[in-house]
């Protein structure tokens, strides 16, 4: 077997709307309703499902709980941009930019937390 690419993930979370809020505000996601009124948040070709803690739905993590992750999502949007509009919806960055190692090329990177403490870096790909 060989994994082709990432379907989606899950986020287990305080509160799904206050998330949902922030994930669209600040990173410009679609929140969307599938299955048994789930709540996820779209992007690209891959999604984030959210799970309410302290009631996750099964099967879950052995150990689920908010704050967690640290993720890296990849933006065409120039880092100067990003970096404007963080500082614009309040958003303290904790690092960067700063180049880092990417899956595939180098990226440059901003780095900030959402509402329940997980990492989240955003990156332009630096191609050569």
């Amino acid at each position: 077997m060989q994994i082709a690419a990432l379907d989606h993930f899950v986020l287990t979370v305080q509160d799904i709307a206050k998330t949902c809020d922030f994930y669209q505000r600040v990173l410009g996601m679609q929140v969307i309703t599938y299955g048994d009124n789930r709540t996820a948040l779209h992007f690209g070709n891959q999604k984030i499902n959210l799970h309410q803690f302290p009631s996750e739905i099964e099967p879950r993590a052995a150990q689920p709980i908010p704050g967690s992750a640290d993720l890296c999502f990849l933006t065409d949007t120039p880092i100067k941009q990003v970096v404007a509009h963080l500082q614009q919806n309040n958003i303290l960055i904790i690092e960067g930019p700063v180049q880092r190692t990417g899956a595939v090329h180098t990226i440059e990177s901003v780095y900030f937390r959402d509402l329940d403490g997980n990492l989240i870096e955003v990156s332009n790909e630096i191609r050569a």
